[in-house]
């Protein structure tokens, strides 16, 4: 049986980048939808007891998205902290500057991918198997692991993630995105 994870900080704790208005819904209703689907889609199924992981790489249809929503959202959400770590760590840092230029060239690239995302999707921050960092988007509940990737970071733009605080406007949202990052938290996924 999945359960909805805790959030690893108070619901306002966020504010004013990501309001407790927007994890309410975003948190508290979609991720929630996803678990309960998930749970009903996956009962008397070879899915039922799988880990996320497993749904994600080898479910298809309703199990996929529903299974791939539970783990998008579940590595988003872990991401963020009221007292984030502003920068990567030096190894993580030094990653970057090899396959980005810089941390700013990186941000700036990473903003395009996230920005122009035709609909609903992610933007993701991965460590391909050749050991490169790349930048990636996948729609509706596309996860990067499908394609041998390693996520380490994501940055949900489906238009539920931030319409009540910035309405129609993403770029303001990915902007807030970059105050709340802990790139502590990525250190630890690298």
């Amino acid at each position: 049986m999945f359960e909805l994870p805790k959030l690893p900080y108070p619901q306002d704790a966020l504010e004013p980048f990501i309001s407790s208005k927007t994890l309410e819904f975003h948190y508290g209703k979609h991720h929630q939808t996803y678990v309960t689907n998930l749970n009903n889609l996956t009962k008397g199924t070879e899915f039922e007891n799988a880990d996320l992981e497993t749904i994600v790489k080898k479910a298809t249809g309703p199990v996929f998205n529903n299974g791939a929503q539970v783990w998008n959202h579940t590595f988003y959400f872990e991401a963020f902290s009221a007292t984030a770590q502003k920068t990567p760590s030096k190894t993580l840092g030094q990653l970057i500057d090899r396959d980005f230029e810089s941390l700013e060239k990186f941000k700036e690239k990473f903003n395009t991918a996230a920005t122009t995302l035709f609909g609903s999707g992610w933007a993701w921050l991965v460590l391909k198997a050749d050991g490169k960092l790349d930048i990636v988007q996948t729609s509706n509940a596309g996860n990067p692991m499908l394609d041998g990737h390693k996520p380490l970071l994501t940055c949900d733009v489906w238009e539920h993630a931030y319409y009540i605080d910035v309405k129609n406007r993403r770029p303001d949202y990915i902007k807030n995105f970059w105050e709340i990052l802990d790139w502590k938290v990525i250190d630890q996924r690298l």
